[in-house]
């Protein structure tokens, strides 16, 4: 798995982000097992929120942001439930990754991605399943193994430490399943989906994949 390389995306724009703290546990995972790891924060970032009129000369921190995601062989990414789905700051990062589209093969191809919400309440999966929603549509893989924290409060404390050792667990978990499934999408040529980077402009030109 020499060569690996995982990116971890996310957080909130609290300073003391309990979705951050969860990714980074993970993201230390990935590390653990052999993977080249680096987080992108969104509080850090400071994204312009997205729109079409930038895609033509997109901000610098926008370039960093889907080059980073592009390269990397798998991601983890990590929101805080707001309302009952993922906070305005990760879709808009997600959002940003519409630029993909143009580069060959498109968007995050047949790459492996593994997801974390981090929840006040006992809910959490809806998150999940919202970011899972992108990740196809970015034509990427999510991992089945997935991590909804509930009770986030409770699991972390304010300096961001991890304080129930099952979700440590977990988490750290998350980031060796995906440098593993990753790794092994790197050896296994037979598992990539050639006939999508087939006619990228038809695709790329369908209607309806980010408007207005």
């Amino acid at each position: 798995m020499a060569g690996l390389r995982i990116v971890g995306l996310g957080g909130s724009l609290r300073e003391a982000s309990r979705s951050r703290a969860a990714l980074a546990v993970a993201v230390n995972g990935a590390s653990a097992a052999g993977a080249s790891v680096e987080l992108l924060d969104l509080r850090e970032l400071g994204l312009p929120m997205y729109s079409a009129a930038l895609e033509a000369d997109p901000p610098a921190v926008v370039r960093t942001l889907i080059d980073t995601c592009y390269e990397a062989d798998g991601m983890l990414w990590s929101s805080p439930m707001y309302n009952g789905s993922v906070s305005g700051s990760f879709k808009n990062a997600i959002d940003w990754l519409h630029l993909l589209g143009t580069r060959e093969p498109p968007y995050l191809h047949d790459e492996v991605i593994g997801l974390i919400s981090a929840a006040g309440g006992t809910q959490g999966l809806q998150v999940v399943n919202t970011m899972e929603f992108s990740v196809r549509s970015l034509r990427g893989w999510a991992v089945p193994y997935v991590v909804p924290v509930p009770r986030a409060t409770r699991v972390f404390a304010e300096s961001g430490a991890v304080q129930d050792e099952l979700v440590e667990q977990q988490l750290h978990m998350l980031g060796e399943e995906v440098v593993r499934v990753a790794e092994r999408f790197s050896r296994d040529a037979t598992l990539h989906r050639q006939a999508e980077c087939d006619d990228t402009a038809e695709r790329v030109a369908t209607p309806g994949l980010v408007s207005g």
